[in-house]
């Protein structure tokens, strides 16, 4: 598998602005893949697709890269790792977006229906456990967290809260952030099966933000105002999640994230990984706050 390391700089955006250019011209990937015959008509177009956590990132990556290659269109569409990766594995798409490695047996699908999966580390991400703002806990060890997925605590009092039921909000079994979170969290042990089920990051936010009792694992770049990110216990001391203690190793939850392509990249898709992996490329990830490879 072949991973690519490049260097950064910033450029002066944010997550929220990028979020909301995308809602602005949300159809640009239609509207400048259909650009109208009096201008300039689109010469290539692309297709990704996959990881709720690399979603934003491709989203303003794309948006950037349109508006400078305005003969170009780069369609990209959520849905989790799993699904990015059974679209590269049928053929379906030109660039899978993953918060996890490829496993051995999708390797093995993928060759046997004559794709040759490429791994492109494009960022660093790290997994913040969020709580509601009103929530008076602002500290977890790892072994707290678990014992909230696993359902072995069940109240908030328990870990020095007050008298309330824990609801404990996942991901759906597709994401990548789902299964990194079994392995490294919950160390291979089944959720709890009360655990609330979302199908999307943007999901566990909003609902988080909204029940006083609820507690979420997302995206570091998904953090906002509106939800509480918990300090985490590393080697002694508790770290809160952040592009800085990503990068330096302090905080215990940190990961790559991928692009997957089948074979090395040509055409459209290797000139829109070469942008995302260049210096502005980077400075987007900086700004949307996930950590430059």
């Amino acid at each position: 598998m072949k991973k690519n390391i490049i260097t950064s700089k910033k450029l002066p955006a944010n997550l929220a602005t990028y979020m909301t250019l995308f809602l602005i011209i949300g159809a640009a990937s239609i509207g400048i893949g259909c650009v109208d015959k009096e201008t300039q008509a689109v010469s290539e177009s692309i297709l990704v697709k996959g990881s709720d956590t690399v979603l934003p990132l491709a989203q303003a990556e794309s948006e950037t890269f349109m508006m400078a290659n305005t003969d170009k269109s780069v369609t990209v569409i959520g849905g989790g790792s799993g699904v990015g990766i059974a679209a590269l594995i049928d053929g379906e798409v030109d660039i899978a977006m993953a918060s996890r490695e490829m496993k051995p047996s999708e390797i093995e699908n993928a060759r046997s229906n004559g794709i040759d999966p490429v791994e492109h580390t494009v960022c660093w991400d790290g997994i913040a456990v969020a709580v509601n703002p009103e929530n008076t806990v602002s500290t977890l060890t790892l072994s707290q967290v678990r014992g909230i997925y696993n359902g072995s605590i069940t109240n908030w009092e328990e870990v020095g809260g007050t008298d309330l039921k824990i609801v404990a909000i996942s991901r759906d079994s597709s994401s990548g952030t789902y299964e990194y979170f079994k392995e490294n969290v919950l160390e291979g042990e089944e959720y709890r099966p009360d655990a609330l089920i979302q199908s999307a990051t943007g999901a566990i936010v909003l609902e988080v933000s909204q029940n006083k009792n609820a507690v979420g694992y997302i995206g570091i770049a998904y953090l906002d105002e509106s939800v509480k990110a918990i300090s985490l216990n590393s080697d002694g001391t508790y770290v809160l999640p952040s592009a800085e203690t990503v990068k330096t190793g302090a905080y215990p939850l940190a990961r790559p994230l991928y692009f997957y392509t089948n074979g090395e990249p040509t055409g459209l898709a290797k000139t829109f990984l070469d942008y995302v992996l260049g210096p502005d490329g980077q400075g987007i990830v900086s700004e949307i706050g996930y950590i430059p490879v």
